[in-house]
């Protein structure tokens, strides 16, 4: 059975004002919607395992649409995925077939330097699999080395842009902005306009920009995994 690695994160406030974060909920559940769709199997592991937690603007009356009420009102999504996610060390790289990083301000705290899901992911990618990414979550690509640096050098793709985080406001309060620190590891970053859909594949690399983004990605990914 076809399967993929669905990575959350375990932050769940900033470090410098009072507000909660977490993973943003349609960058799960839109890309989940689609393996699911396309029978498709899913896992879920964060960088601690266990309980994920889930960013409050994306249970926002203007958030919460129909795929996001399904999976939520569902006890197994809730359960496997937001309840006890896996730990790195429970996961065989060799059981997946791909690897997705949802995203949510929480992952520019946990995803970049955890070696251990840069390692399951490398894994994956070196024997055939994809690698995909959204919004902030493609600050997870970070943790993973490639033969010459790091993974992303020298490789197109897209994720949350600077100007989308100016107009979030939030430019000051993440430890780094996604766009640069990809720039920085010697990606060539795609950006759209903000809040609208991109998805961007190089390869077995797949990335996309913001939550718009999420559900294009898994169709992305399928028609890779074809």
């Amino acid at each position: 059975m076809t399967k993929v690695l669905v990575v959350l994160t375990n932050h769940q406030k900033f470090d410098t004002i009072n507000r909660a974060t977490g993973l943003w909920l349609s960058e799960a559940t839109h890309f989940v919607n689609v393996m699911k769709n396309n029978n498709i199997g899913v896992d879920y592991v964060s960088p601690k395992g266990g309980y994920v937690p889930v960013d409050p603007g994306s249970m926002d009356s203007s958030q919460y649409d129909e795929i996001n009420h399904r999976f939520y009102d569902d006890a197994e999504f809730r359960n496997q995925a937001l309840g006890a996610s896996l730990k790195p060390s429970e996961v065989q790289a060799a059981n997946y077939d791909a690897i997705y990083f949802a995203g949510g301000h929480g992952t520019v705290w946990d995803f970049p330097n955890n070696t251990e899901l840069g390692l399951i992911a490398k894994q994956i990618y070196d024997k055939g699999g994809i690698i995909s990414a959204v919004c902030h979550g493609v600050v997870g690509l970070l943790s993973i080395e490639g033969d010459t640096g790091k993974f992303i050098n020298g490789k197109n793709l897209t994720g949350f842009t600077n100007e989308e985080e100016k107009i979030n406001e939030l430019t000051n309060d993440v430890p780094f902005l996604a766009e640069d620190a990809l720039k920085n590891a010697g990606a060539t970053h795609n950006a759209s306009a903000p809040y609208t859909k991109n998805v961007v594949v190089d390869g077995r690399l797949i990335t996309g920009q913001n939550p718009q983004s999420a559900e294009g990605v898994g169709e992305a990914l399928i028609d890779a995994l074809k």
